[in-house]
């Protein structure tokens, strides 16, 4: 379907306060946001605008019933200056499946892909030109009609804004297996980006960050024993030469860099199991020296080298060497840029000529 989206342009711009080789994260916004409204049962207006304050009611229904959930992506640019985004369409389902979980609309996806687009387009100096830099994009979509009452609202706003971000990590990273917060039950909203799922994280990670470590490793709500994912990220090992990451139970999010890496690793002849794994099957795999590597995965963080994981009063050491996480991650970030082919066809790229 085609859609019409208006384009207002900032007066001026704000990126020569930008220094690119010392970007502070998530704190600096680009010129533009995306915006979509959703009322009388379809969404209308779609529109590019200069970066603005949105006006809430306090009685808007995501402030009391939390119906609001987003996504998390990534622009970058090629060695010819293209600017591209990775596997758009996949977020585009992935924000739908989160939207019915919680009750609310679906967002058209060709609509999500190209509002992307256009705001990439006309933000296209904004991306990082350093390695391993990237503009981030948050899509979002969350509940503003004025009402207290319990039930799925009518009124929404979609809207996406852009953040230009360096490397998330870069060392390898320390991970605290929790015990006594849960991040998802079966049943729950585990498996969708709800924004609710992040504020229950933020106590035990700051406890976590508190004794030394960078992220937390949920475990089940039930034993905790069964690892489910970390904070930011998927997660794989490689025991014994083959790598194993949890299976999608319903309470761990499908990441689609996740679906990349499981791809990638089968394609180099690895064998790659999705299964429940537990904290006790890590440990016994750390001391038989059978523990080869881990590494998470995220948009945010890309692949990111797990060297420790501390549980209870246990210390679980892997190796400080990540050859297949290196390679992955060289992989898809070559990809991004270009530098490899991409005989997937991940990448969608964006001509300027758009706006």
């Amino acid at each position: 379907m085609a859609y019409t989206i208006s384009i207002k342009k900032a007066q001026k711009s704000k990126i020569d306060t930008l220094d690119f080789d010392n970007i502070p994260l998530g704190t600096t916004f680009t010129d533009h946001m995306f915006i979509c409204d959703y009322e009388n049962g379809k969404w209308s207006n779609p529109r590019i605008e200069p970066l603005h304050h949105i006006q809430t009611h306090p009685a808007a229904m995501a402030l009391h019933y939390g119906q609001s959930i987003f996504e998390g992506m990534k622009a970058t640019i090629d060695a010819k200056g293209t600017a591209m985004l990775f596997r758009p369409e996949k977020n585009a389902e992935r924000l739908n499946f989160s939207a019915a979980r919680v009750g609310m609309p679906n967002f058209p996806e060709d609509l999500f892909v190209e509002g992307l687009k256009q705001l990439v387009a006309l933000e296209q100096n904004w991306i990082p030109p350093q390695k391993g830099s990237a503009l981030y994009l948050r899509p979002f979509m969350y509940a503003d009609e004025a009402f207290i009452g319990m039930r799925a609202a009518t009124h929404y706003k979609f809207i996406i804004i852009a953040s230009p971000s360096g490397p998330f990590f870069t060392k390898p990273i320390k991970l605290y297996a929790e015990t006594n917060y849960i991040r998802a039950a079966k049943g729950g909203t585990g498996e969708a980006k709800v924004a609710g799922n992040y504020a229950a994280a933020i106590k035990p990670t700051e406890l976590a960050k508190a004794k030394g470590y960078d992220q937390v490793l949920w475990l089940d709500a039930y034993n905790f024993n069964y690892i489910q994912e970390v904070g930011t990220m998927n997660i794989f090992f490689k025991i014994n030469g083959e790598f194993i990451t949890p299976n999608l139970d319903g309470t761990i999010l499908k990441g689609i860099t996740r679906m990349s890496v499981i791809e990638l690793l089968k394609d180099n002849g690895y064998k790659v199991t999705e299964r429940p794994i537990t904290i006790d099957e890590i440990i016994k795999a750390s001391d038989n020296g059978t523990l080869e590597e881990a590494f998470g995965t995220g948009t945010a963080v890309g692949i990111a080298m797990i060297k420790e994981i501390g549980y209870k009063e246990s210390l679980v050491y892997i190796s400080d060497e990540n050859p297949v996480g290196q390679m992955i991650f060289d992989t898809i970030n070559g990809i991004r840029s270009g530098e490899i082919d991409d005989n997937y066809h991940w990448m969608v790229k964006i001509e300027k000529e758009l706006v």
